[in-house]
């Protein structure tokens, strides 16, 4: 459905570290980068991108949930957005009440924003 999406952060450098890493297993690196008020292009292969920037303003919290291939991408954002400063929002575990194989975890993020990982498929 998204080409991108692009918000503001509070810390340029702390979210882009953040992100970086917590996105690591989706195989998620800079596509583009310019300078902190320009921003950041971040996105897996053949994935929409998600781009990020500095601003002053107070940034509005978001929920953000990224696709997972499998449970093991989830549990592996989870460890890696706590070990980026992350904090816990939602430890790695199925939601049966989104529905049976709704696997998925939460961590908030520098600016506040509410992070998930969620696999939608049956453990393998």
């Amino acid at each position: 459905m998204f080409d991108h999406v692009k918000f503001g952060v509070s810390d340029y450098a702390a979210s882009k570290t953040f992100f970086l890493n917590a996105l690591a297993p989706l195989g998620v690196s800079v596509v583009a980068e310019g300078t902190p008020d320009y921003g950041v292009e971040l996105s897996s292969p053949s994935n929409a991108s998600l781009c990020l920037y500095q601003t002053a303003e107070r940034p509005a919290h978001l929920h953000l949930a990224f696709v997972a291939d499998s449970r093991r991408q989830v549990d592996d954002f989870y460890r890696a957005a706590l070990a980026a400063g992350g904090t816990d929002n939602g430890a790695p575990g199925l939601r049966p009440n989104y529905h049976a194989n709704y696997y998925a975890a939460f961590v908030i993020a520098p600016d506040g924003h509410n992070i998930e990982m969620v696999c939608h498929r049956p453990d393998e």
